[in-house]
């Protein structure tokens, strides 16, 4: 409990950095949300300014806005106008959160069993196959892989749909799940790789170990011994990989939800980015910052479920 206390606290000081340097950077980007729109005058800019608070001195505009951070209020999209930034981030964050879980869980699944496989076949060629293939896919973003998929099995082959939908929608029953079929694979792919590397290296290290050798000696079996001794002990590195893995995962899918036309919060945060749409921007940092070291911290946490020999000092 003193571990968890003392990182949450860090989580909190690390947030309010993540907050003061995002609403730094996006006041001193030059030009403003409103000057794209037509023929404005400057007593409607004065009156626009003045809507999001942004006639005040930048002092003031920071404490208000830390003030409204806390209470996990954004404020008013700028780009969409009579929609909450809260709303918006609402509406897009359960497809996004549905590909990142979805791609997150196949990675595990996957990348645990191939490189377990890869381990106990050293030197032989499904070790060697499992190896180049995994080095391949750890050196190809996921929206390469995005693309490519896209062509190949929407285009050439019109397998899949071109175009995924809301899952809302989907489950509600508008729809269904073929479009995301191809935008999983597209971001589970490369932590898939990276796992089945992962898994591997401290498959063998784990399998090289004294009580290995011991329990080969009383004659456990050669089941109980790759899951129940060795799979186990290798763990804790890919645990530590998982926090980040899925919040990154879910950031990555920003671009893919975009190649594949998803009403995720990519599209949204990329379009904010192009209308300067300050609020939308920083509600989006902060929320997947807020994320990030929530995962992180489970993440620890696990680490420690796993190995008791760690000590969360």
């Amino acid at each position: 409990m003193k571990y968890i206390l003392k990182r949450l606290l860090l989580a909190i000081v690390t947030l309010w950095i993540i907050i003061t340097i995002t609403f730094l950077i996006m006041h001193a980007v030059p030009g403003s949300p409103f000057i794209k729109q037509k023929a404005i005058t400057q007593a409607t800019m004065d009156a626009l300014n003045a809507k999001y608070g942004l006639d005040k001195p930048l002092f003031q505009q920071y404490l208000i806005y830390l003030g409204n951070a806390v209470r996990l209020d954004f404020g008013e999209s700028i780009s969409y106008k009579g929609r909450t930034v809260m709303s918006l981030i609402g509406q897009g964050f359960a497809t996004s959160a549905f590909l990142g879980i979805c791609a997150a869980i196949i990675a595990l699944i996957v990348g645990l069993a191939l490189g377990s496989w890869a381990a106990t076949h050293r030197g032989k060629f499904i070790d060697q196959a499992i190896l180049v293939l995994s080095t391949a896919s750890v050196s190809v973003p996921s929206f390469v892989i995005g693309v490519i998929l896209l062509w190949c099995l929407t285009v050439w082959l019109p397998i899949f749909p071109s175009a995924g939908q809301s899952v809302l929608k989907v489950f509600a029953g508008q729809g269904n799940f073929a479009g995301f079929i191809l935008p999983i694979i597209s971001l589970a792919l490369y932590p898939t790789a990276y796992i089945t590397r992962l898994t591997r290296s401290s498959m063998l290290d784990a399998l090289g170990q004294d009580y290995i050798r011991t329990a080969q000696a009383k004659g456990v079996s050669k089941g109980s011994l790759i899951f129940k001794h060795a799979l186990k002990n290798s763990l804790a590195p890919v645990i530590s990989y998982a926090g980040p893995m899925i919040a990154g995962i879910m950031t990555g899918s920003f671009v893919v939800e975009s190649i594949f036309s998803i009403p995720g919060i990519g599209g949204y945060f990329i379009s904010s980015i192009k209308a300067l749409d300050y609020t939308m921007i920083m509600g989006t940092t902060i929320l997947l910052s807020i994320l990030m070291l929530l995962l992180n911290l489970i993440a620890d946490i696990l680490y420690k479920v796993v190995d008791h020999r760690v000590d969360l000092a």
